[in-house]
C-alpha cells in the first residue's frame, strides 16, 4: 500500500468515476484501475462496487474511506513538523475561494505572505461555497474562504472581511439619476439581476418583498464578474459588495448606490478543521490575514 494508491482511491470515492479521477491525479484510467485492484487484493475486500454502470463504495469500502484520508493527513503532518524543525515557514498551502474573493479581498494577504514567506508555495483553487466546504473538509484544501455564517462544527472560522452590499445600475440608469437611495418599491419595478442562491440572495429577496411574492427577476447568474457586466450593459439592477465593484465605480463603468433605511453586509471567514496540526506556513497565513483584517476600515 502506497500513499499514491491512497490518493487514488479517494479521489474515485469523491467523484464516483475512475476516468475523471485519473484526469484529477494524472493518471490513465487503467494505471488507476489497477491500483485499485493491488488495494482491494491487500486490504482483502472489494472497495468499489461497479455493478450497473456507477461506481459506488462497498461496506469496505466506506470504512477504510476514514482511514484513508487519516493516513494522507498523517503523511502531510509529518512532512510538515520536520520541515518546521527550522522554525522557518516552508512547503505549500493549498487555499480555496470563489472567484470575487481570488480577485478583489485576497491578493493583498497573498502579496504579503508572499514577501514575509518566500518558500512556501501558495496554490489557490477556485471553487463555490458548498464546494470550498467540501475541499476543506476532506482535506483537499488547506484553508477556505467562504461567506459567513459557518455553523459546521467540524471547522474553526477566523473572521477576515466584512464588505457592505449595494446596489449597482449603468451610469445612466434612472436609479443613478434619481439621487437618492432606491426604495424597494423602486427597485421592484426595475429587471433584477440576482446571484443564483446564497444568503446574500436571500437578504436581498427578504427586504425587497418579505411577503415572499414573486420578484421581477430578469436573470440569476453564479458569478460577480457576470453581474457587474450586465448591469453595466444596463440589462438590469445588480446587488455586488462595494469591494468587488470599486474598479468599476472609479472607472465610471457603474454607480454604486446605497439601499434605502436597510444595510446588508457580507462576511468572509477563513475556514480550516479544528482537528488539523497547523503547520508555521498556515500559522504565518493565519496571522497576516487576521492583522490586515483588524487594520482595515470596516463599514458600519
Amino acid at each position: 500500500m502506497d500513499f499514491d494508491q491512497l490518493n487514488a482511491f479517494l479521489e474515485v470515492a469523491r467523484l464516483k468515476s475512475f476516468s475523471r479521477a485519473a484526469i484529477q491525479v494524472f493518471r490513465t484510467q487503467p494505471a488507476i484501475s489497477a491500483q485499485i485492484r493491488s488495494l482491494e487484493e491487500e486490504v482483502g475486500a472489494r472497495l468499489f462496487d461497479r455493478s450497473g454502470g456507477k461506481v459506488a463504495l462497498t461496506d469496505p469500502g466506506r470504512l477504510f474511506h476514514g482511514f484513508a484520508e487519516r493516513l494522507l493527513l498523517m503523511r502531510k503532518e509529518a512532512i510538515q513538523a520536520v520541515g518546521d524543525l527550522n522554525r522557518k515557514p516552508s512547503g505549500e498551502l493549498l487555499i480555496a475561494a470563489n472567484e470575487g474573493s481570488c480577485l478583489h479581498v485576497l491578493p493583498e494577504v497573498f502579496a504579503e505572505f508572499k514577501r514575509q514567506h518566500e518558500a512556501v508555495q501558495v496554490r489557490i483553487r477556485r471553487g463555490e461555497h458548498n464546494d470550498i466546504m467540501e475541499q476543506v473538509l476532506e482535506n483537499r484544501a488547506d484553508f477556505g474562504v467562504v461567506s459567513l455564517p459557518v455553523r459546521d462544527q467540524r471547522l474553526k472560522v477566523v473572521p477576515l472581511h466584512r464588505d457592505q452590499i449595494l446596489i449597482a445600475v449603468a451610469p445612466g440608469h434612472a436609479l443613478a439619476l434619481a439621487g437618492e437611495p432606491p426604495t424597494p418599491e423602486a427597485l421592484l419595478r426595475c429587471p433584477l439581476l440576482l446571484p443564483r442562491a446564497g444568503q446574500t440572495r436571500e437578504a436581498i429577496e427578504a427586504w425587497l418583498n418579505p411577503d415572499g411574492a414573486a420578484l421581477p427577476i430578469s436573470m440569476e447568474l453564479d458569478s460577480t464578474e457576470l453581474l457587474k457586466g450586465f448591469a453595466a450593459a444596463g440589462l438590469g439592477v445588480a446587488f455586488v459588495a462595494r469591494t468587488l465593484a470599486a474598479a468599476e465605480a472609479r472607472a465610471g463603468e457603474l454607480v454604486l448606490l446605497e439601499m434605502n433605511g436597510k444595510k446588508i453586509f457580507r462576511d468572509l471567514g477563513l475556514i480550516f478543521r479544528r482537528d488539523r496540526v497547523l503547520s508555521l506556513a498556515a500559522l504565518a497565513f493565519i496571522d497576516i490575514a487576521v492583522r490586515r483584517a483588524a487594520s482595515a476600515p470596516h463599514p458600519a
